[in-house]
Order: C-alpha cells, then sequence, then structure tokens
C-alpha cells in the first residue's frame, strides 16, 4: 500500500502495509509472516536472508529496503516510501549483501528429456 494511505489502526492484512502489494505479501507468506503482528520486533535483514533461502534467489537489495519499511512501522514508526530506507540499508548491510548468493536451483528434466540425452538428466 502507499504508504500516504496506511492508516495504523487499520493495518490487519499484509497488503495494509506501508510499500506491500500482492506480490511482496506472498513473498512474507512464503517465508512465514500470515499477518502484520508476525513482523513485531523482527531483523529485516534476517527476513531477507530467509526469503532469499527459501525461493534459491538473491532478490533485489530493495527488497531489504521493504522489509525495513514495515518492520519500522509495525515497530511504532511512520510509514515512509521503502526508498527512504534505502541509505540506511547501505550503512547498517553493505556488507552483508556482498556476500555469496544462493544456489541456484537447478531445472528439472522430463522423463522424455533424460531418455532423449541417453539418461543424463542435465
Amino acid at each position: 500500500m502507499n504508504p500516504a494511505n496506511v492508516r495504523r489502526q487499520t493495518t490487519v492484512r499484509l497488503t495494509d502495509l506501508p510499500n506491500v502489494g500482492p506480490a511482496m505479501a506472498r513473498d512474507l507468506e512464503r517465508i512465514g509472516i500470515r499477518r502484520p503482528a508476525d513482523l513485531a520486533g523482527r531483523d529485516p535483514l534476517d527476513l531477507y536472508q530467509k526469503l532469499c533461502s527459501v525461493t534459491r534467489t538473491r532478490h533485489d537489495p530493495c527488497v531489504l529496503d521493504v522489509f525495513m519499511s514495515v518492520t519500522h512501522f509495525i515497530d511504532g514508526g511512520r510509514a515512509r516510501p521503502w526508498w527512504a530506507f534505502t541509505t540506511e540499508r547501505k550503512r547498517r548491510y553493505g556488507a552483508a549483501l556482498s556476500g555469496p548468493r544462493p544456489a541456484a536451483r537447478r531445472p528439472r528434466r522430463s522423463a522424455a528429456t533424460v531418455r532423449r540425452r541417453g539418461g543424463r538428466s542435465a
């Protein structure tokens, strides 16, 4: 939701949070966040790393900015656009984001493809 439209007293669904639309809500649900209160006291970097691990994808650092914005809001801060957290993210987590990327998931081969390749799956 656009941070300008967020009302703390009506924040019930994940999409009621600042900077969270349907796609981000699905990402939060993938890592076990089902409602806004589940974000209370959570570390945004832990959330980001868990999402990268679960999806086996290194997400854009702006996803961490969104996690910073929603945890800030849930912990009592005002609703701000995600990009307002970029400078703080670079200061706090810059080195943590330059580490190794999670291993990419290998595409699954169908049984027909394996047979065509003479039994080799790769």
